[in-house]
């Protein structure tokens, strides 16, 4: 590793990009009042059916921790409601209100905005390359 300094830490690299993106889209999300990760969970709750936190969890590729702490201001500003499940009544189970779909559905053009500004300036071929790379990360 002579030579390397932390100028060359891919940690940081992925984690200035991420912020950098990060405020693009919760800038582009404010006049929803959403950001970036409360979009996420809400577009991947979209489907309609109620889905436990452990499967959100899996599908936002979060800790059930985590994805609980950012559900919090969400059932807050009743965007979704979370009750026990009527199988289980260990499991807790999420769902989009009527209000969550409302705010959803007015994101979505937003987000749509913010991906095409982001696709022209750093060009289509390239950002598809990107996530495809970024998909393919392994450290093990």
């Amino acid at each position: 590793m002579k030579g390397r300094g932390i100028g060359d830490c891919h940690c940081m690299a992925l984690r200035r990009a991420a912020r950098a993106i990060t405020q693009w889209y919760d800038e582009a999300l404010a006049p929803v009042g959403l950001g970036a990760s409360q979009f996420a969970m809400l577009a991947t709750l979209r489907a309609g059916e109620a889905m436990n936190i452990q499967d959100l969890a899996a599908q936002l590729d979060l800790d059930r921790t985590t994805t609980g702490k950012n559900l919090r201001p969400l059932e807050r500003d009743g965007l979704i409601a979370i009750a026990a499940s009527a199988t289980d009544r260990r499991s807790r189970e999420i769902a989009l209100t009527a209000e969550g779909r409302k705010r959803l559905v007015a994101g979505f053009p937003l987000w749509a905005a913010a991906q095409e500004k982001f696709e022209v300036a750093n060009g289509r071929k390239r950002t598809a390359k990107l996530r495809q790379e970024l998909g393919e990360l392994r450290i093990d």
